[in-house]
C-alpha cells in the first residue's frame, strides 16, 4: 500500500504514479492505482482512459467500485476520481462511508495499491498516507516544493505515522542536484522530528515529460529509453524488491476513515 503524495501541487505527483505503476506491472505484479485526489482527479488524462464512470457515481450509489474499475497500460487497473466534481470535494458522513465500503471490498485484488493523493496537508490527503506502509514525498528542486515536502513529513511525523517516509525528487538537472535535495530535507527530519526520511531516488528535468503528457501517453511508454524512464524504471525495481512489514489485518480504508476529513 503505497501513498504517492506532496507537499503542494506541480511536483509532477500524479505523472510519477501513473508512470510508477506501469513499472510495479512491468515486474509482473498486480497493481491497482486510484485517483484519491477528490473532486480534482486527473489521472484518466495521464493515462488516456474515457472514464465513463469514477467515484462520484460510487458515492452516489449509482454505481459499485467494481463497474468502475479501468484496465490501463500494461494491465493496471485504474479507479478513476472526478475532475471538478463538487460532490467527491464535500462528501457527508453517510456518502463517505459507502465510499469507504465499496473500497474496503479491493484488500485481495492487487499486489500493489497505489494511492495518487491530493496536494497539500489537509485530513483527506493526510489519512491515506497514514494508512499506507509507505509514503513516497515528491518534491523538486524549488524551494517552495521543498518546504512543503518538509511540512508533510512533519504531519505525517506528528501523527506517529508508523510507515515508512521515502523522498523523490523529481525535475532534477543531475543526480548531484536530487541528492543535495534530499540530503537536506532528511537531514532536518532527523534533526528536528527524529524521523527517517529514506531515499526513493531522482527523476530528470526532462522534455520526454511534457511531450508524453501532451499525447496522453505514459513517457514510460511514449519514450521507454528516455532519462526518466530510466530512472523510473530503476525506482520500480528497487520498490518490487522491497519487504513490507505492515500487514492488511486492520483493513486499509477502514484505516483510512480514522483520518478522513
Amino acid at each position: 500500500m503505497l501513498a504517492i503524495t506532496s507537499g503542494k501541487g506541480g511536483v509532477g505527483k500524479t505523472n510519477i504514479a501513473a508512470n510508477l505503476s506501469i513499472c510495479l506491472a512491468d515486474e509482473h505484479r498486480r497493481v491497482l492505482l486510484m485517483d484519491a485526489d477528490l473532486g480534482l482527479g486527473n489521472l484518466d488524462v495521464i493515462l488516456n482512459i474515457q472514464s465513463r464512470y469514477n467515484l462520484s457515481h460510487v458515492v452516489s450509489g449509482r454505481r459499485h467500485l467494481e463497474e468502475i474499475v479501468h484496465l490501463g497500460p500494461s494491465g493496471v487497473e485504474v479507479i478513476c476520481g472526478g475532475s471538478g466534481i463538487e460532490l467527491l470535494a464535500n462528501l457527508n458522513t453517510f456518502q463517505r462511508q459507502r465510499l469507504i465500503d465499496e473500497l474496503d471490498t479491493l484488500h485481495d485484488r492487487s499486489d500493489f495499491l497505489v494511492i495518487d493523493t491530493g496536494a497539500g496537508i489537509q485530513s483527506s490527503v493526510v489519512g491515506f498516507c497514514l494508512a499506507s506502509n509507505e509514503t513516497l514525498v515528491v518534491t523538486t528542486p524549488e524551494p517552495t516544493a521543498m518546504t512543503d515536502a518538509y511540512a508533510m513529513i512533519k504531519v505525517l511525523a506528528a501523527n506517529d505515522y508508523a510507515g515508512r517516509i521515502s523522498l523523490l525528487v523529481n525535475m532534477a538537472r543531475s543526480v548531484g542536484e536530487g541528492r543535495t535535495v534530499y540530503r537536506q530535507i532528511s537531514d532536518v527530519a532527523s534533526r528536528f522530528l527524529d524521523t527517517p526520511v529514506y531515499e526513493a531516488g531522482v527523476l530528470y528535468r526532462d522534455e520526454a515529460v511534457v511531450n508524453a503528457v501532451r499525447q496522453r501517453t505514459p513517457v514510460l511508454k511514449a519514450y521507454p529509453k528516455s532519462p526518466f524512464s530510466t530512472a523510473m524504471n530503476e525506482i520500480g525495481r528497487r520498490l518490487t524488491q522491497a519487504s513490507y512489514q505492515n500487514a492488511r489485518s486492520d483493513g486499509f480504508f477502514r484505516k483510512v476513515v480514522n483520518w478522513f476529513f
